[in-house]
């Protein structure tokens, strides 16, 4: 990965209705470089976890809601640098029983950088799963992949 590199592959960027997506932006911090003056490979799980709490703020998630991730697969295409404009676009992707699986776009100067799947699973009070709120996939309906 390196910024003077072509453009992402088309097949590790896949081509969503991505203009539907929840966006964060976020605000980069001198320690998240490495001493290569970019943003470090660990950061960007922590840039999708803002994703991921920004869009369940937007579909009504409550504080007591509880969540484990149980599954984070990051593809990297690009690197981020200081400086640039760091957002995170958060679709999701399918709704089971108890889990969801979303998707994410992370783009620094418009630019994608990475790519992200993540399985969130709810749980009750002794972090067993336990089932989705009926309403849930209507709730997320309008941030969902088409």
């Amino acid at each position: 990965m390196n910024q003077t590199s072509s453009a992402p592959s088309a097949s590790r960027l896949p081509a969503l209705n991505w203009e539907d997506a929840s966006r964060s932006v976020i605000q980069l911090r001198y320690g998240d470089l490495d001493a290569m003056g970019h943003v470090n490979n660990a950061r960007y799980a922590e840039f999708l976890e803002v994703g991921r709490m920004e869009l369940s703020r937007e579909v009504g998630g409550q504080a007591d809601d509880r969540s484990v991730l149980a599954r984070l697969e990051i593809d990297y295409v690009r690197d981020i640098r200081q400086g640039q404009e760091v957002a995170v676009d958060t679709l999701v992707e399918r709704v089971g029983r108890t889990s969801w699986t979303s998707v994410a776009l992370i783009r620094a100067d418009g630019v994608p950088c990475a790519f992200a799947r993540s399985v969130q699973v709810r749980v009750d009070a002794a972090g067993r799963p336990a089932a989705l709120p009926d309403d849930f996939a209507a709730r997320v309906a309008h941030r969902s992949v088409r």
